[in-house]
């Protein structure tokens, strides 16, 4: 076994042995279906902590020569598939770890010329006197030798895009990397030495201008990873069977990880999170660190038309329409809101709607990393809103009409120039973003169905609150009392029946006119008003 070429399964045994283990091993099957075909080259990015390194390990363990992994298999999906025995362990694989290898090298350009003196050394070990002395390019060493023996390679790349990350300023770096991307994977000769290229990191291949720079890759991306759904994060049924042995709630494992979404998987939960969560008895961030929130910070704050816009409207609670299609899949190229945008959603900070073109915050983890970040931003009227939203609540509790109303205003007068007014949708953003706390406590449901209608904003305590339930009714340029009457007249409460001498009715008006908020408060069994 060697450090790039053939390294065993010792990586795969790790996982394997791991207190938790869920079997992603679906993906061989369809990583079996297009090896040695036109579509073996696949490049399938996603966040950190989303299980890149492992699935890397578990395909050098499942492939590559100089080991024995059927016993690592036997009880996993892919044992059953009649292409298990196939391929098991028949191949020569260079697995190789660009992260790993720039933090050792510090230099793009050394490390490009290092990993290929590397491998061609391994390479000189398990196939002797087949390579000519001198030879120093990769693709022409993995060409001779295909061509005096007929072997053919899997080439796993994880974190294939760090050198575009960390040294996104080294060009000629950048450009040397691409060139030896170029070699092994694009071409004629390349297709007679690669059986399959599996490229795993957090960006989508780098464009330019509007062609990838491999545009033979297939990609499986955040914005839509079609038939890698299921192996991005964990499942909807691997979280609940998790939540069951560890006796952890699922609602709240729901609230914390859940949120990513695509069109063949609706629920999809950040992996690493949710392992954490487990094997800790606690929901709480695992993802993200003190650098996570720079980086996060970096972002947002940049100089981007509707950028600072779209994302509090995301923290309140709304989507945004984004076009990911002009972003070039690098660090340094970004020319406007969406393409910081798309950046977000690449790094898991923001999910994204396929179908309606939208990114929005997915989850209580993404979200309370937002608020980490906001902080350290010289967004002053949004942190003080976050800081006030539970004096709000307090309020509101407390059926203190004058108080709500005024803390509303003073969130809408300090964010003026980004949360303008001019329907009751906008009315609602500002709403959201004043209760920004509320989720500490309650589920926030917009647009119930309750009644003979649709409440505008219903807070149901979660289980461990003894809260009451809120159902907030929203005028634009009517009345507090007309918000009020709707709430009965439509019949809302009975949806809730559950929280009856336990509920809130809350009508809130903002008038036009004056610029004025009023809020009206209503126990729903005693029908005592609050002005």
């Amino acid at each position: 076994m060697g450090i790039y070429v053939n390294r065993g399964n010792s990586s795969f045994a790790r996982a394997r042995k791991s207190q938790i283990y869920v079997d992603k091993t679906g993906l061989l099957v369809f990583t079996n279906e297009i090896l040695d075909t036109e579509q073996c080259y696949i490049c399938n990015s996603r966040p950190r902590r989303f299980g890149k390194s492992m699935a890397a390990g578990m395909m050098a363990a499942y492939y590559g020569k100089g080991c024995d992994s059927r016993a690592l298999f036997a009880d996993l999906e892919i044992a059953d598939s009649p292409s298990f025995e196939e391929h098991l362990n028949r191949y020569d694989v260079i697995h190789l770890d660009i992260a790993y290898l720039l933090v050792q090298i510090k230099d793009s350009v050394r490390t490009v010329s290092f990993l290929q003196k590397c491998v061609i050394d391994e390479l000189k070990t398990i196939y002797p006197g087949v390579l000519e002395e001198g030879i120093q390019e990769l693709p022409l060493a993995l060409s001779a030798i295909q061509a005096a023996t007929g072997a053919g390679f899997v080439i796993i790349i994880d974190e294939w895009d760090a050198i575009f990350r960390e040294e996104r300023f080294d060009k000629q770096g950048q450009q040397d990397y691409i060139q030896l991307l170029h070699g092994l994977f694009k071409g004629e000769q390349s297709k007679d030495f690669i059986k399959l290229a599996y490229l795993t990191g957090i960006l989508p291949i780098k464009r330019y201008k509007s062609e990838s720079a491999l545009n033979n890759f297939k990609e499986f991306t955040m914005l839509n990873p079609k038939r890698l759904s299921p192996y991005i994060g964990f499942t909807e049924e691997e979280v609940q069977a998790l939540c069951k042995k560890y006796n952890m709630s699922f609602e709240e494992a729901a609230r914390w990880y859940d949120g990513y979404s695509f069109p063949r998987i609706k629920h999809v939960y950040n992996p690493n999170a949710v392992v954490n969560a487990m094997l800790d008895s606690e929901f709480d961030n695992y993802w993200t660190n003190t650098v996570s929130y720079e980086s996060l910070k970096e972002y947002i704050s940049m100089n981007f038309d509707g950028l600072r816009d779209s994302i509090i409207q995301m923290l309140a609670g709304n989507r945004c329409t984004v076009d990911v299609h002009t972003f070039q899949n690098d660090m340094t190229s970004f020319q406007s809101r969406d393409d910081v945008l798309t950046v977000l959603i690449h790094l898991g900070y923001l999910a994204y709607d396929a179908q309606t073109k939208e990114a929005y915050v997915p989850n209580e983890e993404v979200r309370s990393a937002f608020a980490a970040a906001i902080k350290r931003t010289d967004w002053t009227p949004v942190i003080q809103a976050i800081r006030d939203s539970d004096q709000l609540l307090q309020a509101t509790w407390n059926q203190d009409g004058n108080a709500v109303a005024e803390g509303i205003e003073r969130v809408h007068q300090a964010n003026t120039s980004i949360l303008q007014y001019n329907n009751e949708n906008a009315l609602s953003c500002v709403i959201a973003l004043a209760y920004y706390n509320a989720v500490n406590e309650y589920t926030v449901v917009r647009e119930m169905p309750t009644g003979k209608g649709y409440a505008d904003l219903v807070f149901l305590p979660r289980r461990h609150s003894s809260k009451p339930a809120m159902v907030v009714e929203l005028k634009y340029n009517g009345s507090a009392e007309g918000a009020l009457s709707q709430i009965e007249n439509k019949q809302y409460p009975a949806a809730l029946k559950e929280y009856q001498g336990n509920l809130l009715l809350v009508g809130i008006h903002y008038n036009k006119e004056d610029k004025k908020h009023f809020c009206l408060i209503k126990h729903w069994e005693k029908a005592q008003e609050t002005t």
